[in-house]
């Protein structure tokens, strides 16, 4: 919700696609710069609490947007402001909710726990969107997308309060350069670990359209913010589609081919959307680039989950963090400054164009990524 109204106001207030990469920069100074130490925290102190205050900082900020829009403030620059304090909170959030998870569920149930808590997560984020547009064009701004995702964010940090993520025992409790960096040295020895996030950076750094679409439902689809909400959503509904069916039929074998055709695919439909100019086309393409990506994060995360130690789990999904961050918010900037200066259709092609070169060049350069087979086979660490 937060997105659509932040991207749909910028553009609304300024019509220059750059204030839209800002958007994305402006989040991702604090998240990566706060990554590391978040991944510490997360192997020192108890993880829930920390989500929990990560989500009671979030809905401060979304009440302060709000503020920022019922009062008609004029410039983005305040906007900017709060989004860096959205991107600490999202550092420190990152990590301790992905190190939770492998402690409340058995090893052999993760891999479908990472599916059922990614089903969960887009059918949110299919409503978000949609809701986010809805009350952007019924309330003629952005001002009660903002306090609705605020009251939402406060309950998260309530139905959280129950849930225990005690640190675990090990080496993390020491604070020292050797503690804060083990997760870049485990994960720089570790190739598949090392492959398959960094692959999503990549892809998703040069294939994300995601920060454009405003400029799509407004210049291009001619389509409003409601068209805007619905394309937002579009990702989310293919995600979520694809995620229920690998609840229900998990990836057997092969999990590693795939996910390289699945990133690959990704990259296509990027393409497709940025030449469409009709708007079912353009969801359908949204819709497969979000399925294509689901299969993509199921793999990721389960294999730098499972293949990590218990007492490193914090740093090494910090790093992950890292690297999803800088392809989601460095991606924005990347498309905003692109889409300045090439326009807003081949900014989106040559990405998804860049996307397909990246898998092609990590099936070469990447053989243990590409060998693995089963899941369910690296619940040992390595």
């Amino acid at each position: 919700m937060i997105s659509v109204a932040v991207g749909w106001q910028v553009y609304e207030a300024t019509h220059r696609a750059i204030n839209l990469g800002y958007v994305g920069l402006a989040q991702f100074v604090p998240a990566f710069g706060f990554s590391l130490a978040a991944g510490h925290a997360a192997d020192r102190f108890d993880r829930a609490r920390i989500v929990v205050a990560c989500n009671v900082v979030l809905a401060v900020c979304a009440l302060a947007l709000a503020g920022i829009a019922a009062r008609g403030v004029v410039g983005v620059a305040p906007i900017y402001v709060v989004l860096f304090f959205v991107g600490v909170a999202r550092a420190f959030e990152g990590p301790a909710a992905q190190a939770l998870v492998p402690g409340l569920v058995p090893p052999e149930h993760f891999p479908n726990a990472v599916t059922w808590g990614s089903t969960v997560w887009q059918v949110s984020t299919v409503v978000g969107p949609s809701l986010g547009g809805i009350l952007y064009g019924a309330a003629h701004g952005a001002a009660w997308v903002y306090a609705v995702a605020g009251a939402l964010l406060a309950m998260a940090a309530v139905v959280l309060l129950p849930v225990s993520g005690s640190p675990p025992p090990g080496d993390a409790q020491g604070v020292s350069l050797k503690t804060v960096f083990a997760g870049f040295s485990y994960v720089r020895r570790h190739p598949v670990i090392l492959g398959s996030i960094s692959l999503d950076l990549f892809a998703v750094l040069l294939g994300g359209a995601t920060a454009l679409l405003p400029i799509y439902a407004s210049d291009v689809l001619h389509v409003g913010p409601w068209g805007l909400g619905v394309l937002r959503s579009a990702p989310a509904v293919g995600a979520a589609g694809m995620a229920m069916g690998l609840a229900y039929r998990p990836l057997v074998r092969r999990a590693g081919p795939i996910m390289l055709t699945c990133v690959a695919l990704f990259g296509a439909a990027t393409i497709v959307f940025g030449l469409s100019h009709d708007f079912g086309l353009s969801f359908a393409s949204l819709l497969v680039l979000g399925a294509s990506d689901m299969v993509s994060v199921v793999v990721r995360s389960t294999v730098v989950q499972l293949k990590t130690p218990h007492d490193m789990r914090g740093r090494v999904s910090a790093v992950n963090m890292m690297f999803v961050v800088a392809s989601s918010e460095l991606g924005e900037l990347e498309s905003g400054l692109t889409a300045a200066w090439l326009g807003a259709v081949p900014a989106v092609v040559v990405g998804g164009l860049g996307t397909l070169l990246v898998v092609a060049l990590y099936t070469v350069l990447f053989p243990d990524l590409r060998a693995v087979d089963r899941l369910d086979d690296v619940s040992e660490p390595l």
